[in-house]
């Protein structure tokens, strides 16, 4: 499907230089505020304290985020769970603050958001004994609010966490690379991966310029954007290997601004409706869904750009050729055949 055919290519090749230069000094900055100004991580990564509450009614997950924040324990994450009742709130660690003093001061506030009161009731457990719980009451009698469940994520689980995600990030660019370098070969096996990895880096470079948080869902954007991104390198490496058997007199790069010319209708399609999925996702998802729609979102366009100017640029540079995708076949004679002749059989 094409919304459109470009007749002529466009000489994509001709401002590799200039828009590889832009693109590594866009690289360098998001290196540099990685380094001075780092991450800001989650709770996932840094650890913290988890509150679980049910709603009476449909929460107001707004309200209860403003209501947290009041407490000044920094950047929580409030969230829906399960059903529009059930809500997750996250809270950094501060100081010394023991769980206990954290969990009763946060569902102080939200108790405080339903006009009711925390006191303190005993139920028995499953132990036969009998232990202490909050309990969120108004004047009425009626409980609005009720805690379900607390949780404390030390910083050795937050520890773990980075360590088990960079593992997922190298495993996912070795795989990469050996795909490509199967697929096709070796120099776009490291256009690819350099391409992929400059996606990556500014990314990154965004959320410790910004300040953004740095969360799972981040973390799982940036590994959906290296899938992506590398399927868009895998189409246009896909329509150079064609070209070059089609026009066996083109020069290397004159195959390379036809190879992309003449995928720009499909760019446009698929990139264009992803980006309208992910838009919706970032306008409308909420606080919840924002940062990884966002990542989503710097992935895509970046994604395109490196797939065009930076891979396709660099596997021009490391000199590829029609000798690299195609075998060229003898002539019935025994005596080797002109890679330049029209006329030549190829088998891939």
């Amino acid at each position: 499907m094409e919304f459109f055919r470009i007749k002529k290519d466009i000489p994509f090749m001709k401002h590799a230089i200039v828009l590889n230069a832009i693109s590594g000094i866009t690289f360098l900055l998001a290196v540099f505020f990685l380094v001075t100004k780092g991450l800001h991580l989650s709770i996932e990564f840094t650890g913290g304290t988890l509150v679980e509450v049910e709603y009476a009614q449909t929460a107001d997950v707004e309200r209860t985020r403003h209501k947290v924040e009041e407490l000044g324990f920094g950047e929580v994450q409030v969230q829906k769970f399960g059903t529009s009742r059930d809500v997750i709130i996250r809270v950094p660690l501060r100081g010394q603050a023991k769980q206990g003093e954290v969990v009763s001061q946060v569902f102080g506030k939200v108790c405080t958001g339903e006009q009711g009161t925390v006191t303190t009731v005993k139920a028995p457990n499953n132990e036969g004994g009998v232990s202490e719980r909050l309990s969120c009451k108004k004047a009425d009698g009626t409980e609005p609010v009720s805690l379900k469940r607390s949780e404390f994520v030390g910083p050795s689980v937050g520890a773990e966490l980075v360590h088990n995600g960079l593992i997922a990030l190298g495993v996912t660019i070795l795989g990469i690379m050996i795909y490509l370098a199967i697929r096709f070969e070796w120099k776009y096996a490291v256009a690819g991966i350099v391409a992929n990895l400059h996606d990556v880096v500014i990314i990154l470079g965004f959320f410790a310029f910004f300040q953004w948080e740095f969360s799972l869902a981040v973390l799982a954007a940036i590994l959906a954007v290296l899938g992506y991104s590398v399927n868009e390198s895998v189409v246009i490496f896909d329509r150079i290997r064609e070209a070059f058997r089609k026009y066996r007199l083109l020069t290397p790069r004159e195959i390379i601004d036809h190879a992309i010319t003449s995928t720009i209708s499909r760019t446009i399609i698929t990139h264009g409706s992803t980006q309208i999925m992910v838009l919706s996702m970032l306008l409308f998802g909420g606080a919840t869904l924002h940062y990884f729609a966002l990542a989503l979102t710097i992935g895509i366009c970046f994604g395109i750009y490196s797939s065009v100017f930076v891979a396709a640029a660099i596997a021009m540079w490391l000199g590829i050729k029609r000798e690299d995708l195609i075998k060229t076949a003898p002539a019935k004679d025994g005596k080797p055949v002109d890679p330049n002749d029209p006329n030549a059989g190829a088998t891939v």
